[in-house]
């Protein structure tokens, strides 16, 4: 695989991938990545994707971040009372160790799948 350059990811015009593309940080002002819309108190909205900003790596595929139109975005969502209690009640979802039903006091690795206590119990019993 040809390795990407900076100048091989310019493409205002979209003819090599489909839409247009930039280099990483040049891409035009009026378009921002879900991060800098959320920044901005803005989400995309039902949007599609207008552009993408291609970063050359060494020994990867490129990191590629998409771009919406932020003219076309719209104002976030407010939080209400009833979507904070189901969020505070996932997080809580997420403490509870399935082995012992404690509450870790902290989120639980997918890695791991249980507390550490109940994963390394004899690293536990010597300390």
């Amino acid at each position: 695989m040809k390795r990407l350059t900076l100048a091989d990811c310019f493409d205002p015009d979209g003819e090599r991938f489909g839409i247009p593309t930039y280099p990483w940080r040049y891409a035009p002002d009026d378009l921002a990545t879900r991060r800098q819309l959320r920044a901005q108190g803005l989400r995309p909205g039902g949007q599609p994707v207008t552009a993408q900003c291609l970063r050359p790596r060494r020994r990867r595929e490129p990191l590629t971040a998409y771009l919406y139109r932020v003219d076309r975005a719209l104002p976030v969502r407010p939080m209400t009372p009833g979507r904070c209690r189901a969020l505070a009640k996932a997080n809580a979802a997420r403490r509870r160790c399935p082995e012992c039903g404690r509450d870790a006091g902290y989120v639980i690795p997918a890695s791991l799948g249980t507390c550490v206590t109940c994963t390394y119990p004899e690293e536990q019993r010597a300390a």
